[in-house]
This record gives structure tokens, C-alpha cells and sequence, in this order.
């Protein structure tokens, strides 16, 4: 696997971190951007591990830091889900710009809620995959519940989020409310494939439900037993890229189909 480190701008001119794993020797099958999880980074372990499982298919991988996370410049506090949104859109702008538009977006956790909310902007999207994703965004609430109040009332609090402390303010909580993703997956219109465990302790299986009810076909879900969220065992990140990988190429990549008759 061959390794690019990048950056580009979101549209508020904050530098976002990024790396593009790109299969060794070949020309990619087709790009996939990678949106991670909520406060998680593109560093994640098993983020890696997915890519790598792409990259061994042929695909080339583009995975960012969302603004104010790892490596990209801005204030984590001053994000919504429509800063997300932005910054999922400015990564697609900067495949498209600099490689080749993603055929392919695969999203983790709130960053498969973003995935499957821009995905019917951008026509050369061919494949949606999320994993662990929630149906309603607001879930996210669950997480917060002890600072709740305090946001309310203040309009901002400090809350550990596996083992870090983030501000989030109030129009983060508002945003959250007001994002219907049934809606966005009912009308999106691309193959989507949903990786979730039955055993998720912070997106409950009943969202995997949830988004396939709402879907149209092709749909399809893949149950990750025995996984985390956070998919710590690194068996179950590299069997979801190799699932991936394999489903993808239905939709995506340079092959010749019987239909295509090059002259």
C-alpha cells in the first residue's frame, strides 16, 4: 500500500488533514472516501484496517480528519452536523478536483449518518456503505445525557467522549434534532450496504432496521457478531473491507460489463 498524506480546505479555509492509500503498482478500481466516527480520528485502528483491505482489491482510499479532530485545523466546539456535512462534501470536491470523484463513500457510526446524507448530491457516487449507523442522529443524545442541562441552560459543556474531553454547544444538540435521515436514505437512490453488530452497546441494532426499512434496493446487511463499535478486534475491521470490497465492485470500478461494447 502506497501512502499519500494530504490536505485540503474545508469551506471555511481550515486546512483539513487527510491520506490517500492507493493499491501499490496498479491504476485504482475506483476512489472510496472514508468518513470516520463521531470524535474519532482517520487514524483509528480499525479504519486503517479497512483501508488496507480495500487497497489489496484495487481500490484507493481517501480518509480525513473531520474538522477540530486529529490532524485538522478548526475547533471541534464550532462543529454541527452540517460542518460535517460541508467537510464530506469538500473531501468529495477534493477527489474529484485533484484524482477522480469517489465512487464509492463508506462511513463509520455519525460519520455513516453524514455519508448517507450527501451521497445523493454528488452524481458519480455509484455505492453508499455505513457501518454501525445511526438511524436517527440524535442518538447521539444518549452519549451527552450528563451534560445535557448544562448545554441547555449554558449553551455549551465539556463532555468525555471516550476518554476525551470535547466542548459541544448547543446548536450541535439543535442540529442533531432536526436531521431526518429516513428521509435522506428513502430518496438517495444508491446500493447500500449495512455493516452493523447485533451486540453494539452505543448504536443499537435496531438502527441497522431502521435505515434498511427506509432504503430502497439494492440494499444489503452484513451482522458483524461478536463486534464493538469501534470494531477493536482488528478480524472483524479487515472481514468488513474484504466484504466491502467484494460488494463495491458490483457498482463501482473499471471492469467491462457485457453491455459495454468498446469499439
Amino acid at each position: 500500500m502506497q501512502i499519500k498524506t494530504v490536505t485540503f480546505e474545508n469551506n471555511r479555509g481550515e486546512r483539513l488533514a487527510a491520506r490517500l492509500d492507493l493499491p501499490v503498482d496498479t491504476q485504482p478500481v475506483a476512489y472510496a472516501l472514508f468518513a470516520h466516527c463521531f470524535t474519532c480520528s482517520k487514524n483509528l485502528k480499525a479504519v486503517t484496517t479497512i483501508s488496507r483491505a480495500l487497497t489489496t482489491q484495487g481500490y484507493a482510499v481517501l480518509r480525513f480528519d473531520f474538522t477540530g479532530l486529529g490532524e485538522s485545523e478548526g475547533d471541534f466546539s464550532e462543529t454541527t452536523f452540517a460542518t460535517n456535512f460541508e467537510d464530506l462534501r469538500a473531501a468529495c470536491r477534493f477527489l474529484s478536483a485533484q484524482y477522480e470523484p469517489p465512487a464509492l463513500l463508506i462511513g463509520h457510526s455519525l460519520g455513516g449518518a453524514a455519508v448517507l446524507a450527501v451521497a445523493g448530491e454528488f452524481p458519480e457516487v455509484k455505492a453508499v456503505a455505513t457501518i454501525g449507523a445511526p438511524c436517527d442522529p440524535a442518538h447521539v443524545r444518549h452519549l451527552l445525557r450528563p451534560a445535557l442541562d448544562t448545554i441547555k441552560t449554558v449553551g455549551e459543556a465539556v463532555v468525555d467522549l471516550g476518554g476525551r474531553p470535547f466542548r459541544i454547544k448547543k446548536q450541535f444538540l439543535e442540529e442533531l434534532e432536526r436531521v431526518n435521515l429516513e428521509d435522506q436514505v428513502r430518496t438517495m437512490r444508491r446500493p447500500l450496504l449495512l455493516f452493523h453488530s447485533p451486540t453494539d452497546q452505543i448504536v443499537g441494532i435496531e438502527n441497522a432496521a431502521c435505515l434498511f426499512q427506509a432504503a430502497r434496493h439494492p440494499k444489503s446487511f452484513v451482522s458483524l457478531d461478536q463486534a464493538d463499535h469501534l470494531l477493536s478486534n482488528s478480524d472483524d475491521a479487515a472481514f468488513v473491507g474484504e466484504v466491502l470490497g467484494a460488494w463495491a465492485r458490483r457498482y463501482v470500478g473499471r471492469r467491462l460489463g457485457h453491455h459495454h461494447h468498446h469499439h
